[in-house]
Formats: structure tokens, sequence, C-alpha cells
């Protein structure tokens, strides 16, 4: 039996994925060489829409994305896979040119490998910033630069922003989120993420391992989440008033969890990523920012440190 010739892949057909694709959507991430991620696809099939082509000779789904929408703000788009033996054939191009018809004039946001940056230029994406992902054994360090053994963050002055004290770094307490934290997360977001998204952090507390808040004297201050992707953790969302508050939440997460850690930090936050490459963690690779529609991503980048997952913007 002969294999289909590019021009018939690209004939295929569209569908919306459900969660009934669960395992054939984590069978092509492991054809790419990523974790699995199940428990990521269910998060991301619920709260958005997932699209595939069947592969033609049987064998599971031959390509994915999944959009995020976020009313008529902006929509990420993401998981955009193609199977190793349909690979060049024009299926990701396909996919995307139907992502773009579907979302009409709504802007699109994604973060791009270096694989796939040209596509999306090509289709009329702008580069727009940068983030690193760095991973790694998370270890503490004290005041003076050396390993402590217990989750304890930096808190220099230098640290913090001219606008915010150096006092104000040390009344910062984390702790476990609870259920009436939720409309507070949701009005610290709002400004920093520049959109609306309720949907996706109401799941936060059955999808994440742990979620933290950060306060200074009973005001919310920022927040994150912990969250397993194959052999390690994910700090993501990360949303804070400074990095100071950054590096107390990643460090009292990563007190919960024997596992390496793994972030996609906005590149412009190089304290951040200096304080974590210092505390044992280094660079893994990077993706490109791009965006469609609009100038640049929506809210505050100065207080976004981290994505919930490079695939919801």
């Amino acid at each position: 039996m002969h294999s289909p010739s590019p021009r018939s892949l690209v004939d295929l057909p569209i569908r919306r994925l459900n969660r009934g694709d669960l395992v054939p959507c984590a069978d092509l991430c492991e054809d790419r060489g990523w974790p699995r991620d199940e428990h990521r696809w269910g998060l991301l099939l619920s709260a958005g829409t997932g699209y595939g082509i069947d592969a033609p000779d049987g064998k599971g789904l031959a390509a994915t994305c999944l959009t995020m929408p976020y009313g008529s703000d902006f929509t990420a788009v993401g998981m955009m896979l193609v199977a190793g033996r349909y690979g060049r054939q024009g299926i990701a191009r396909r996919l995307m040119r139907h992502v773009m018809e579907t979302a009409g004039n709504t802007p699109l946001a994604l973060y791009a490998t270096e694989q796939g940056q040209p596509l999306y230029e090509d289709l009329g994406f702008s580069p727009v910033g940068r983030a690193e992902r760095v991973g790694g054994r998370f270890e503490a360090i004290d005041s003076g630069g050396s390993p402590s053994g217990t989750a304890s963050p930096a808190r220099s002055s230098s640290a913090l922003p001219a606008s915010v004290p150096p006092s104000s770094a040390s009344s910062v307490t984390t702790r476990p989120a609870a259920a009436d934290d939720l409309q507070a997360m949701v009005r610290l977001d709002l400004p920093v993420f520049g959109a609306d998204r309720t949907h996706l952090l109401a799941r936060l507390p059955a999808f994440a391992d742990r979620l933290q808040v950060a306060e200074d004297h009973g005001e919310l201050v920022g927040y994150a989440a912990l969250w397993p992707s194959g052999h390690a953790e994910v700090v993501g969302p990360l949303i804070a008033r400074d990095t100071a508050t950054a590096q107390a939440l990643v460090a009292a997460l990563a007190a919960t969890t024997d596992r390496p850690l793994r972030a996609d930090v906005d590149a412009r936050h190089k304290e951040l990523l200096g304080w974590l490459m210092e505390c044992g963690l280094e660079p893994v690779s990077r993706t490109t920012v791009m965006t469609y529609g609009i100038p640049d991503l929506p809210g505050d980048a100065a207080h976004r440190f981290a994505p919930l997952t490079v695939a919801t913007g």
C-alpha cells in the first residue's frame, strides 16, 4: 500500500479533539520527544479547543493544535505537533491557517520553537519577546550565596524595584492557597495577564500538585502553581509583585517536592533567571513569543514571570 502523497495529506479533514483523544495526544507528544503529559492535555482540552488530523495509516493522530481563548482580547495557540513520519509535508501550515481562519479578527499569540518560528513568520506573526526554559534540581542558597539545605529565597534590597521599599521583602509570607483566595487571585491576575483567565485559574486547584500564594500584611501580592510533567515539576503560572516575591514563591514550592523543577521564565526577568541558576537550575531551551494582530502581549510583563504553560500564553 502506497503512502499518501503530500497533496493528499494536506487535504485530510481537521476535527475537534476531546478528552477521548488524551492517549493519542500523549502518544504524539512521545513521538516528538516530549513528555506524554496526559494530565496537561486534560486541562488544555477542557479549558481550550483542540484540533487534530487523524493519521491516514490509522495509527493515532498525524497532527494537533490547541487554542486557548481569552474573550476578544486574544487567543493563545500551542501544542502544534506533527508526527515525525508526516513532517515537512504542509500539515502544520494547514492547521495554523485553519486556526487563523477560525479566530477571525481575534489577535493570536504563541511561543515558537526555533524550528517552528519560520512558519509563523511566513504566516504573518511577529516576534515580541522570548522565554528561557530552565530546569534541574533546586537547592536554596543562603544570604551568603552558599547552599542552605532549606528553601529560603534571597531577599536583598537589590531584588526590588525602586518603588518597593527594602523592608517590604521581609514582610512577604507565603502559604498554600485556600478556596476563598480565587477571587483575589483573579483580581491580581487580570491587569498582569491582560485578559480574564478565570476559566483556567478556577481549574488550578485540581490541576496543580501545589498552589501557593504570597501575602504582605494580608494583601495578596503573588501566586504560583506547581504541576507534574514527565519526571519534573513545572512552576507556572508565576505572578508576583516583584522579584523577591517571585523567589519566595518558587522556594516555597520547591520545598514541597524532591523532583527536578522546570520553568519558562520571561527573558526580561534576568534577576530571577540568575537566581534560579544559582539555585541549581540550568538553561534547557528557549522559545520566541510571537503575536498576530497585536503589537505585543497584553498586560504587565514586569509582574508576569512565567506562564502556566507556553500552550496557554
